[in-house]
């Protein structure tokens, strides 16, 4: 008996929405060149763009209890130690929390 996956990209959508949420948290550095801050602006450096993405990924098989999971990684977990360093990463973190509770 064959059985069909109903999401087989999960996955990579779980990747994904990992990647966007520590991209969105880390920011834009200081010493960013114009065409970087330009990038920036355009794909990923507001609260909506990253909403419609963690959204996308949901469609796609990530759960909400995933996504809360990996936030509370990020802020608590000594591997993410770098991410939080930067400055506003916790006030980042609130913000994408506050979405998803």
């Amino acid at each position: 008996m064959i059985q069909q996956n109903s999401y087989p990209m999960k996955e990579w959508h779980r990747e994904n929405m990992q990647k966007r949420v520590v991209k969105y948290v880390v920011g834009l550095s200081d010493d960013a060149t114009p065409y970087q801050k330009k990038q920036h602006k355009k794909y990923g450096g507001n609260i909506a763009n990253l909403n419609k993405s963690i959204n996308f990924d949901i469609r796609h098989g990530v759960t909400r209890e995933e996504v809360l999971l990996f936030l509370d990684k990020v802020r608590n977990d000594a591997d993410f130690s770098n991410v939080r360093d930067s400055l506003g990463s916790i006030e980042r973190l609130d913000e994408i929390q506050s979405h998803f509770i």
